[in-house]
């Protein structure tokens, strides 16, 4: 990721995360055209059924170019159905990378 940049966390709950995967797989093409650099899916180890998508992004115009895309918003909806309740977003501009180790 280019210095500085931009991540947005989304955090939620499911009881189906299975299907929140296969719906992933379904719009990998159009996901991958976006303009984010880079997605980590995370399960929340102390709290059972809560999951973290981590998005990295060039800079904040990036993020909301994406997030302004029709398939983006398509998929966000369906990904908001198999939720268990409202996901939350956090918007965060990175001040400092360090890179460690080998």
């Amino acid at each position: 990721m280019a210095d500085p940049g931009f991540v947005q966390i989304i955090e939620y709950q499911t009881s189906r995360y299975d299907e929140i995967r296969a719906l992933v797989d379904k719009y990998r093409d159009q996901l991958n055209q976006g303009t984010a650099r880079r997605v980590v899916s995370c399960a929340d180890r102390d709290r059972p059924g809560v999951y973290f998508t981590v998005a990295e992004f060039d800079s904040y115009e990036s993020a909301m170019e994406n997030s302004n895309r029709p398939e983006t918003h398509e998929f966000a909806q369906q990904m908001a159905a198999l939720g268990d309740g409202p996901a939350t977003f956090r918007n965060l501009d990175v001040t400092a990378v360090e890179r460690l180790g080998a």
